[in-house]
């Protein structure tokens, strides 16, 4: 069972495109790749065909193990020209002490058991909205419709539920 469908009530990678197969088959296979010793090579050859300027890791899913997120710090060092960022709630992973490249730009997203561990007003955080006024009227930034949003200096993410 998918820990997505597990943890949480309301999961949107439980919904729409994320249900067909060959999705599900993909996410799969990028799974089981994150867990062998070929991810960060592939990763990194990946980045230097497409030549992103900006990866956003995970659009569902999270950093799962230390393991795991010690595969993304390596590839975030050896690629220090893309900006990498994360929604995660996996927080207890970034608050004892880890080192984070500067070009990776992690976001604390409230919504789990361990939200007491965010400070609001020293970490990048995400809140769930909802309306645009709400979002705006509490101070935060907009990146409902534009992702890259999350990134800017405001630390405050607003998304609006949908």
């Amino acid at each position: 069972m998918p820990i997505c469908k597990r943890l949480i009530k309301y999961c949107y990678a439980q919904k729409g495109n994320y249900r067909y197969p060959s999705v599900v088959k993909g996410l799969n296979n990028r799974y089981n790749l994150s867990q062998t010793d070929e991810f960060v090579p592939q990763m990194n050859a990946t980045i230097i065909l497409e030549r992103p300027t900006h990866v956003r890791i995970h659009d569902s899913g999270d950093f799962y193990s230390p393991e795991y997120l010690n595969k993304w710090l390596t590839i975030a060092k050896q690629n220090k020209s893309v900006i990498f960022y994360a929604y995660t709630k996996s927080i207890k992973f970034f608050t004892e002490g880890l080192t984070v490249p500067t070009n990776l730009k992690i976001i604390f997203s409230e919504g789990s058991k361990i939200d007491n561990l965010i400070d609001v007003n020293k970490h990048r955080h995400a809140r769930i909205f909802k309306d645009v006024a709400t979002l705006l009227s509490a101070g935060y930034i907009d990146a409902s419709t534009n992702d890259l949003q999350a990134i800017t200096d405001n630390k405050k993410v607003g998304l609006v539920y949908h």
